[in-house]
């Protein structure tokens, strides 16, 4: 709704630039600026009759000659200084709409991820399988979710962002319903894929919507603001589904349905269309429309087909990852941290049922412990984003730019050194003997190290790759939740043969070799830069 309010209002502005050019108009004005009228005239060969009805040149557009040999004239649609409908004029109001729009439906669809956890009980019961098949359930979703992030992003920049989230969540809450319905095992399985797979585009599209709407050093306040509110969604979906068994385990399906249900009507009626080379083009085809001249055009931030940008799309970020130390050194980081937090839908009933003597529905209310650890570092973002303005000023009065280092403040406030910590933790204090309020404090702990080195990770990648940044972090999006979801079913027999103890002690030695990762990029980034080929920002 609100994308057609939008189409509307670019309509109504082209109509009134239209007027104000018109009445403007002269062949040569006292400045001795040329009109489209001459541009026109001036350029076509003698022998080329001039056009009848040349267009307007109005606010934001430009001439462009793109074939010189025979005289073409194209009008270039773009926007104006203050222009009020360009996204990143917005007022606050409206950015932070757009901002926490896309925080909902990144909770939408990755609450799902994990609500089935707490059912999975009833539902290798229902199916007549073992717990291990049944934990593959949370894998089919994480692998759909890995494919998916593959596609998205050039459909968002084709058909716009709004198009994308609404049709793509229409299909997934049809395929969550399918899901809750399903007649069989294997079909669940399918489903879930189904149901990740048209789940995916905020985890490749939220950074793009947020760029659109935010400037640079704004955004270093938004994006880590997103990530840890759209991202608490697989925290939230152990609570949500604690006490479900109670009630049956197609709940998990029912309720995941009603929120995407909820999302999916905020953006119909509410969400307006933030990519700007979209807008641009509604703006350009009013101009064609209301002028009946075909000159006016757009250059499209990618010019190229949408079947070539999807090939572009799927080989790039392999394509990079051989000569980019960097995004190998963050998606072995953010695979290992994702393979502790999954792994946990297994492990919790290790951890504290066994141990505590605790039901599984409290169990799994633990993971508000976490979602607690994500609350704090979220309280943060002011404080962090007050660094980062303060060394972007200091940046600008020695007339340099802003240094990269600023987006590894996140993990060097002790996140990346939390980690390991919380782990071993967790591991050597779950101990019937020891109260039962350790474990949960060393799991709030690393629920805020979690946040943080992710969002350290994302900020990096954003600001060093610029223009390559998405097929950066698609490859890390694709690698994280294909290994995941690849390993979850083995979590089980890794808790069951090595018992908690041992199992979050050896994840919290790989965790410990990755810690000193951002004080290394803080103090040698400069030179692991200069050895990677697809990084824009090497100083």
């Amino acid at each position: 709704m609100q994308s057609f309010r939008q189409y509307r209002r670019l309509r109504e502005a082209a109509r009134k630039d239209l007027a104000r050019a018109q009445a403007d108009v002269s062949p040569l004005d006292s400045t001795g600026t040329s009109t489209p009228e001459t541009e026109s005239k001036t350029e076509l060969p003698r022998t080329q009759k001039v056009e009848e009805k040349p267009s307007l040149l109005v606010a934001g557009v430009t001439v462009s000659r793109p074939a010189e040999h025979d005289g073409a004239v194209t009008y270039l649609v773009g926007w104006t200084e203050d222009d009020p409908l360009e996204p990143h004029n917005w007022s606050l109001t409206q950015k932070w709409w757009c901002t926490l729009a896309v925080c909902f439906i990144g909770i939408a669809v990755t609450i799902p991820s994990s609500i089935d956890a707490p059912v999975s009980d009833q539902f290798n019961e229902n199916y007549g399988v073992g717990p291990i098949a049944g934990s593959m359930t949370t894998g089919m979703y994480l692998l759909g979710f890995g494919v998916g992030s593959l596609f998205a992003g050039p459909f968002s920049e084709t058909l716009g962002r709004n198009a994308i989230y609404l049709s793509t969540m229409v299909v997934f809450i049809i395929f969550i319903m399918a899901k809750a319905l399903a007649p069989n095992y294997g079909a669940a399985l399918i489903f879930r894929f189904l149901t990740a797979f048209f789940g995916s585009p905020p985890l490749t599209c939220a950074g793009g919507t947020i760029s659109d709407i935010w400037g640079p050093l704004e955004l270093t306040f938004a994006l880590p603001f997103t990530l840890m509110f759209s991202y608490s969604g697989p925290f939230l979906g152990p609570i949500i589904g604690a006490y479900l068994p109670a009630i049956g385990f197609r709940w998990a399906d029912w309720i995941s349905l009603l929120i995407s249900a909820a999302v999916l009507i905020l953006l119909f009626f509410f969400q307006p269309e933030t990519y700007g080379p979209i807008l641009l083009e509604w703006k350009a085809y009013h101009l064609r429309e209301l002028t009946g001249d075909d000159r006016y055009q757009v250059i499209h931030a990618s010019r190229a087909t949408l079947g070539r940008r999807l090939l572009t799309s799927v080989y790039r970020p392999f394509q990079m990852t051989y000569s980019e130390p960097i995004i190998l050194i963050f998606s072995f980081y953010l695979i290992i941290i994702y393979i502790v937090l999954f792994t946990f839908l297994n492990g919790y009933p290790y951890i504290y049922t066994q141990t505590y003597g605790i039901s599984k529905s409290l169990t799994y209310l633990l993971w508000v412990a976490m979602l607690a650890g994500d609350g704090v570092a979220l309280l943060l973002v002011p404080t962090v984003y007050g660094w980062t303005k303060k060394a972007a000023a200091n940046a600008a009065s020695k007339g340099e730019p802003l240094a990269p280092e600023v987006c590894l403040y996140w993990a060097m406030m002790g996140g990346s050194i939390l980690l390991p910590i919380s782990l071993f933790w967790m591991g050597w204090t779950c101990y019937s003997h020891i109260s039962i309020w350790s474990p949960i404090v060393g799991s709030f702990v690393f629920g805020y190290g979690f946040v943080t080195v992710f969002v350290t990770t994302y900020l990096y990648i954003c600001f060093i790759y610029t223009k390559y940044a998405a097929s950066a972090l698609t490859f890390m999006t694709f690698s994280r939740y294909i290994i995941c979801g690849a390993l979850i079913p083995a979590s089980i027999p890794m808790y069951d043969n090595l018992g908690p103890h041992f199992t979050l002690t050896l994840l919290g030695i790989l965790m410990a070799i990755m810690a000193p990762t951002p004080y290394f990029l803080y103090r040698y980034g400069h030179k692991v830069r200069a050895m990677s080929k697809n990084v824009q920002v090497k100083t």
